[in-house]
């Protein structure tokens, strides 16, 4: 089946662990803004402390400069996780030239591509985005080889959605 020819329809149950490498591989550039500001703070502080002869101060905040990034990753992909697990239920994903719909039996997501932004591919999803915030996924593990190749070719083809 095409996606101009009637859809693409999908039946699939997203992991946990799954929605939420997902959802943070949509915020790892907003995250990596973050990083760098904080990182960028917490070496400038240390080399202060070190500088003023506060040599304990200056060694905390260094392994703090290695440990905030680290363990800000592991602490959202738990938040994430938790957070999202409405979305861990059977769902039925449709795909059509029209748009895109996800249903479960407790509620029904019908998006335009249009409303899209953009599109960016990655080994183990299409991620959607609204404006710079990630909105949908598609898992490429619900989709047969066949699908794959007709979406990764849609999606290539879609103006204004970018492929990344």
């Amino acid at each position: 089946m095409n996606i101009g020819d009637g859809g693409i329809t999908v039946s699939y149950e997203p992991a946990p662990d799954e929605v939420a490498r997902a959802f943070f591989h949509g915020l790892r550039r907003q995250l990596a803004v973050t990083y760098t500001v904080v990182v960028a703070f917490l070496i400038g502080a240390t080399i202060f402390c070190f500088a003023v002869g506060q040599a304990w101060v200056g060694a905390a905040l260094l392994v703090s400069t290695v440990a905030a990034p680290l363990g800000s990753a592991w602490w959202l992909r738990l938040r994430l996780r938790k957070m999202l697990a409405f979305l861990c239920v059977p769902t039925t994903m449709r795909l059509t030239a029209e748009g895109y719909e996800c249903r479960t039996d407790k509620s029904t997501t019908t998006m335009r591509w249009s409303m899209f932004s953009s599109v960016v591919t990655t080994g183990e999803f299409w991620l959607f985005f609204l404006n710079k915030q990630p909105a949908a996924f598609l898992p490429k593990s619900a989709f047969d080889a066949g699908q794959q190749a007709q979406i990764a070719g849609f999606l290539a083809a879609r103006e204004p959605a970018k492929t990344r």
